[in-house]
């Protein structure tokens, strides 16, 4: 199949292009969030930059959305219609905003285009309305156990965290480095020790690095420590428990399902998972045994098979003649009712 996509969401996209189809990525001369195209990434040659405008409407099998104004530029570009044209699905990636849990979704009761989330909690709390939906969770390509935990170092991965402030447990990293020093990667954390008032024996701001050189210093770091307190399940934490990685998380979210507490520790009492990570920290011989059941924990529910897998059925299903006569994605007895 060829497939139109935007690069919205790295991670997700790393996992996404490694399917046996052809991925179509909309680039322009200046990047951004409208042509950010492969960005660099090593990815297969499957994976495609293309002009928008220049596309056949007609030679492609299914379009992914993953932002409302997606719709409208896919009409607007290739004069067909999302849904009613060309097959598409929708892809929420995000935790609802704003009157949690009653927030509408922006393709809520329509069946032209179905609804998928990444996790069961986003599906439980988005108000979807009668839009045909389905979870996918998420897949990881596996790294391999790179565990040493060398470093007796708490490791973050958080984008934005200035900026995101209180959803992504900011405001939590000074409890944190009271247990030990933290190594903090991503986006946009330049200004960390600013607004944490944490000294550089605290705080070490490590950036945006590549994936192979993230996993790598992440595997070195003793523990590794998920403080966000409303998104979306993070493939860093995903990333690393595949890397072997012992995890302290708070229990919100999807996370409160996807990690067992032999993982590390999960709970919403702060200052319990301060002990722990501090516990961990001062026991290597504790802090692997807990990485290697973070590892199984993430082989056996997020690995990359049956995430490829559930595209596959899920894409044949909407591309096919059946689907596009009956705009339904999901058997009746399965749909939400109205």
């Amino acid at each position: 199949m060829r497939i139109l996509l935007w690069h919205v969401h790295g991670a997700w996209t790393d996992s996404f292009v490694r399917g046996p189809h052809e991925y179509l990525l909309p680039v322009l001369p200046g990047g951004g969030p409208w042509g950010l195209g492969r960005a660099g990434r090593n990815w297969p040659a499957s994976v495609r930059e293309v002009a928008l405008e220049s596309l056949d409407a007609g030679s492609i099998d299914a379009v992914v959305l993953q932002r409302p104004e997606e719709i409208a530029e896919v009409g607007r570009a290739l004069g067909r219609q999302p849904g009613r044209e060309l097959p598409a699905v929708y892809v929420e990636h995000n935790t609802p905003k704003g009157n949690v849990p009653s927030t509408v979704h922006p393709l809520a009761d329509q069946h032209a285009i179905p609804l998928v989330h990444v996790t069961h909690f986003n599906e439980l709390f988005w108000d979807s309305g009668s839009v045909p939906t389905t979870v996918i969770e998420h897949g990881v390509p596996d790294p391999g156990y790179l565990y040493t935990g060398e470093v007796p170092e708490l490791a973050v991965v958080v984008n934005e965290p200035v900026r995101r402030g209180r959803v992504t447990g900011t405001d939590l990293l000074p409890r944190f480095a009271a247990a030990a020093p933290l190594q903090v990667f991503g986006m946009g954390g330049d200004e960390l020790p600013g607004v944490t008032g944490l000294p550089p024996s605290r705080l070490t701001v490590r950036g945006d690095l590549a994936t192979a050189a993230l996993h790598r210093e992440l595997a070195r770091c003793r523990v590794y420590v998920h403080p966000l307190r409303w998104t979306s399940l993070g493939l860093a934490l995903l990333e690393a428990m595949h890397l072997g990685l012992p995890v302290v998380v708070l229990a919100t979210t999807e996370a409160a399902r996807a990690v067992p507490s032999e993982a590390g520790a999960i709970s919403t009492d702060v200052g319990e998972l301060v002990r722990q990570a501090q516990l961990l920290v001062e026991d290597p011989e504790e802090a692997r045994s807990r990485g290697r059941a973070a590892r199984q924990a993430a082989l056996e529910r997020y690995s990359l098979g049956p995430f490829l897998d559930a595209w596959d059925a899920l894409l044949d299903d909407l591309a096919s003649p059946r689907f596009r006569k009956s705009r339904i994605l999901i058997p009746a007895h399965e749909r939400k009712l109205p």
